[in-house]
């Protein structure tokens, strides 16, 4: 059997959480190591460390989470915009094997930044290479047939 992880600690209330919202199938508590204020987690009650271990239902209940918590948060702190991320895997940045979305609301002057931030010694072509992106799309394509 897989080790509990800190979120379902969290769902159960063996650790304390600052939920936000709650459904059946998913929950919304502050991160306590906040981006930015009101930043959100909302984690599936079904433990997957992967998307793809998510079943259309569950994945369905997840982002209706998302969309409540943005609907909350776009309350409190007047605004329709928010940076949402998923750290899909260990290689991707996931912390805790538990799926969870952060849902960070963008405020003016909040400092925050754009996905190239997130990379930044990438350097894509500008302007795009059409050809290579149609070459590896195809490739892509065929590796799943």
């Amino acid at each position: 059997m897989a080790e509990t992880t800190l979120f379902q600690k969290i769902l159960s209330g063996e650790i304390p959480g600052n939920f936000v919202g709650r459904g059946e199938n998913w929950a919304a508590f502050l991160d306590v190591f906040p981006r930015a204020e009101g930043h959100t987690l909302v984690v599936p009650v079904n433990p997957a460390q992967r998307i793809t271990e998510l079943s259309k239902s569950d994945l369905a209940d997840l982002f209706d989470g998302v969309k409540q918590v943005e609907n909350t948060l776009s309350t409190y702190f007047d605004t329709k915009d928010f940076t949402i991320v998923v750290h899909d895997g260990p290689m991707a940045g996931q912390e805790i094997p538990h799926v969870h979305v952060h849902v960070i609301p963008r405020v003016e002057g909040d400092r925050g930044h754009a996905l190239p931030a997130m990379f930044p010694h990438a350097n894509p072509a500008n302007p795009p290479d059409y050809s290579g992106l149609a070459e590896l799309c195809a490739k892509i394509k065929g590796a799943s047939k």
